[in-house]
């Protein structure tokens, strides 16, 4: 199975703990986190990746960041929210947020060229991210950005033809930019943990199942350059040399940082390893990689990542900027709006008659769908829909009626929110 992040497939996923290794993102992961937004409370973000050296920092106030992207090449619709969404709650809990905005991808898997790809980013995307809270932060263009080309370039010694193959299914046609756009989302995962920008600490990436493909290129990439590895076992901590360079200063450097945080049970010079007691591995991890860099490494900590469901379209497909009349865009005027949402597809009966005598079935319901992605906040009410919907007390046109209230006042909301944005475009775009 192979994961394509440039199509349009839509998941079981359940397959991706399964095969890929994601693990389920649930209440004893985010329980401890600041007023835990919908998006958690509603299994909107399913699984993770080393989601605990995130939350390790937050709960230790320690620095750490966000990084996502934005491809410009299309409208931006509702489902491209809930990543947005997710920004504006981890900057308001201490993030430091950066945003790349992917025009070298746009232009080599979606044939956009720089200069479009950078008016689409700025009208549709980044004046919308202000609209809807995202205080000033970082953004950049990829095209304008030489670090991360040249990270990218850089990173690309440890890997090879056949593994990126596997990744991500290219073959003999498949053009070389796009072979090497993963190289350079590689170098924006990882940048923003050089000096410059902040150095070595926690990097969440939050992106839909789709994008797992890179998050896992990335952290093969970080890890393939680390100079120390370490292995919990058997209730203590082997840490190993991976190269051969240097070997006895590297052990020097490692012993001396475990003597403050634990214990060194054995060195053994021969086998590049210490074996070692210490409880807290994320900040031995922090801090052997910091090292690292005084060793000509680069002390990459591997990217942590999280994975959101898509929203359905409201024909029930995977929602799309290229199947615009089932999709709902924030620029979207009130009257294509209404008239998107009637035709929408509901889990209600064939007639008023039979659902009140039956129930509807709000799970396979679009505008039940939407309510849950965000549109309605209070938990309560979203439950008292579905039971109503299921005990046949409410009908369809009431529920598409409520959709488009709370979608028109949000959208001239917005649109008002988006003038003002125009205004501030400098604090952001560098």
């Amino acid at each position: 199975m192979i994961i394509d992040p440039w199509s349009s497939q839509k998941y079981e996923y359940e397959k991706l703990f399964e095969t890929f290794g994601i693990e389920r993102f649930d209440e004893n992961i985010w329980k401890n986190l600041p007023n835990p937004p919908f998006f958690f409370r509603r299994n909107i973000v399913f699984g993770h990746r080393d989601f605990q050296r995130v939350s390790h920092a937050i709960g230790k106030n320690a620095p750490w960041a966000i990084l996502t992207g934005l491809m410009p090449s299309g409208k931006m619709h509702l489902g491209h929210k809930i990543v947005i969404d997710q920004v504006i709650y981890y900057q308001s809990i201490g993030a430091d947020i950066t945003i790349a905005v992917a025009d070298i991808e746009s232009y080599a898997t979606r044939g956009y060229s720089l200069k479009e790809a950078k008016k689409i980013a700025i009208e549709e995307y980044i004046l919308n991210y202000i609209a809807l809270g995202l205080k000033p932060c970082r953004i950049y263009f990829q095209s304008k950005n030489e670090m991360v080309k040249d990270l990218g370039y850089l990173l690309a010694k440890k890997a090879n033809m056949s593994q990126v193959n596997a990744i991500y299914g290219f073959t003999g046609s498949t053009n070389m930019a796009h072979v090497f756009a993963p190289f350079i989302q590689t170098g924006d995962i990882l940048h923003v943990q050089m000096e410059k920008y902040g150095g070595t600490r926690p990097t969440l990436v939050p992106v839909g199942a789709d994008q797992d493909p890179h998050i896992r290129f990335c952290r093969d990439m970080a890890d393939a350059h680390r100079l120390y590895s370490i292995i919990p076992k058997e209730g203590k901590v082997g840490v190993f040399i991976k190269n051969d360079e240097q070997v006895s200063e590297l052990l020097d450097a490692a012993e001396a940082v475990v003597q403050k945080m634990g214990k060194v049970l054995e060195r053994k010079d021969d086998y590049k390893a210490l074996y070692i007691q210490v409880d807290d591995l994320f900040e031995l991890d922090q801090k052997l990689a910091r090292i690292e860099r005084e060793y000509d490494g680069y002390g990459f900590v591997a990217p942590s990542s999280t994975y959101h469901r898509f929203i359905s379209g409201l024909d029930g497909n995977k929602m799309s900027s290229s199947r615009p009349q089932h999709a709902l865009f924030l620029t979207d005027p009130p009257e294509d709006v209404k008239k998107k949402l009637w035709a929408a597809k509901t889990g209600g009966a064939q007639s008023a008659e039979e659902q009140k005598k039956n129930g509807g079935k709000p799970e396979q319901c679009m505008i039940y769908e939407l309510f849950t992605y965000g549109l309605m906040e209070d938990d309560n009410g979203l439950k008292e829909i579905y039971r109503q919907c299921r005990e046949g007390e409410l009908l369809c046109g009431h529920c598409k009626k409520r959709a488009y209230q709370l979608l028109e006042e949000f959208l001239n909301t917005l649109k008002e929110k988006r003038e003002q944005a125009k205004d501030e475009l400098k604090e952001y775009v560098g």
